[in-house]
């Protein structure tokens, strides 16, 4: 699939690492380095706008490797980029770790996962099918 894309970043357009990668990385485009400390969030900017077919959207995911050894998250993991959405690409990165952060520009920070997604169309009803789960939720089901 084609997807149009303006890149006013400096940096690379964003790219599959290998043959099965799901995700592209995301680079940060900002002018000087920017500062989290922990717990704080901010939203940066990658420089990319996109315009996604109808039917599909950009998710915004975390990179583990950053999660795990430096604590970064993408807060609303993942993003939505809707296919009707123009302006720049952000992605709202949180602090978890008890240490400051420092996003230098062109750093990885999320990965961008292209996806088809349906329209639902309600049917109000008075009740809902049987199933063994029933209302369980919330770890109904155990841990072992």
């Amino acid at each position: 699939m084609k997807i149009k894309i303006i890149n006013n970043s400096g940096f690379q357009l964003p790219s599959y690492e290998t043959i099965a990668s799901a995700g592209m990385d995301l680079r940060a485009c900002i002018d000087a380095p920017a500062t989290l400390k922990p717990l704080q969030r901010a939203i940066v900017k990658t420089g990319l706008f996109i315009e996604l077919p109808i039917g599909y959207e950009a998710q915004v995911r975390p990179r583990s490797g950053l999660a795990a050894k430096k604590g970064i998250t993408v807060l609303n993991a993942p993003g939505t980029i809707d296919a009707d959405y123009r302006g720049e690409i952000g992605v709202i990165l949180v602090n978890l770790s008890n240490e400051d952060f420092t996003i230098e520009s062109g750093e990885r920070i999320a990965q961008l996962v292209i996806a088809k997604h349906e329209r639902a169309v309600w049917e109000e009803a008075e009740e809902l099918g049987e199933t063994s789960r029933g209302t369980g939720g919330f770890g109904s089901t155990g841990t072992k």
